[in-house]
Parts: C-alpha cells; structure tokens; sequence
C-alpha cells in the first residue's frame, strides 16, 4: 500500500492479509497516523483519506465509523475513512491512502 503525506511525500509498505491498514501504518511508523485506540473505533486518530481511484475497493462505512468520523480533527470528506476499518486483501493490493494533514 501507499501512504501519501501531506507535502506529497509516499512511502510504500506491505500489509499481511486480513491485517489493517492502521495496524501496517503503525507498524512502520507512518507519520501522521497515530491509532491511539489500537483499532477499537474509538478515537479517529486513524482518519485517511481513500485515494478516490480506490473508493470502491473498500467496503461501505458502519454507522459507528461515520459517527467517529464526525470528530477527526481535519474536516471529513467523502473519501474519508479510519484506516482501522480497512484491511490487507486483494481487494486492497496497492490502495493509496492520503494523511491529514492533522489528527488528534
């Protein structure tokens, strides 16, 4: 997967499959994703935002992800996402993920 931060910079990482994208940023120290809660859907420190050449690779938010959502600390678009939902897969093989340029 991609990670693209805010002043265009990428890195690449590979995730195992079934893992989660926060669970790889984390991992590998991807600045700008912090993952505080450890993937519980509790604190949006994980907010992305989906590449939107990748939208449809993902599966559809959960009320509860939208609910958190509501509180990132970077305004919410139609691509954003915490990444503790999202995981390895085929599906996934590649996803470019954008970094906020701020989380909590």
């Amino acid at each position: 997967m991609v990670f693209v931060h805010p002043d265009g910079r990428r890195e690449e990482h590979e995730g195992s499959d079934g893992q989660s994208v926060m669970r790889v940023a984390t991992s590998n120290l991807v600045s700008g994703i912090i993952g505080e809660c450890g993937g519980d859907l509790s604190c949006a420190t994980c907010h992305v935002f989906v590449d939107a050449a990748w939208a449809q690779s993902v599966p559809t938010k959960t009320a509860a992800e939208d609910d958190m959502l509501a509180v990132t600390a970077e305004e919410p678009t139609e691509f954003s996402r915490l990444c503790c939902q999202i995981y390895c897969g085929r599906e996934t093989d590649g996803i470019v993920i954008h970094i906020p340029r701020i989380q909590r």
